[in-house]
């Protein structure tokens, strides 16, 4: 999907498929990119200090729309870029397992990174998605959840 006046590829999705990272550096490969980014968001085993032993990622019906649209917002501000795969992974996940990544191509390194964070960043404050989180003592607590 692309956004009018922007012809650069995206692919975007939200769904609990399991995330396989070099796919998503390979759907932005081109022959003109002189950069190739990668962002691979993983679960990890701790978070503020306690450990955690299970997560689970819940969306919104509209997340993979509004992951789309926050990439191709993101695009605007970074005319270089030449495609972006950004996907992520919903459902129970295990420690370790890749949760969110972000693949950019650009012309150059600097817009490709800058792009990336970008929609890392804008994606993390804009998407619908949270995050259930069980620690070691049996407690959880629920991120991002209004």
């Amino acid at each position: 999907m692309t956004a009018p006046g922007i012809r650069v590829p995206v692919a975007a999705s939200v769904s609990s498929e399991a995330i396989v990272p070099v796919r998503a550096l390979r759907f932005v490969e081109r022959a003109a990119a002189g950069a190739g980014v990668l962002f691979v968001g993983v679960v990890r085993d701790h978070d503020h200090g306690r450990s955690v032993t299970a997560l689970e990622y819940l969306a919104h019906p509209s997340a993979a729309g509004v992951l789309t649209a926050t990439v191709q917002r993101v695009l605007l501000g970074h005319p270089g870029v030449l495609a972006v795969q950004a996907q992520h992974r919903t459902g129970p996940l295990r420690i370790g397992e890749p949760a969110f990544v972000v693949a950019v191509s650009g012309a150059h390194r600097g817009d490709a990174f800058a792009a990336c964070e970008d929609i890392v960043e804008q994606a993390k404050a804009r998407v619908p998605i949270w995050k259930r989180q069980v620690f070691t003592d049996g407690t959880e607590e629920w991120v991002n959840c209004p």
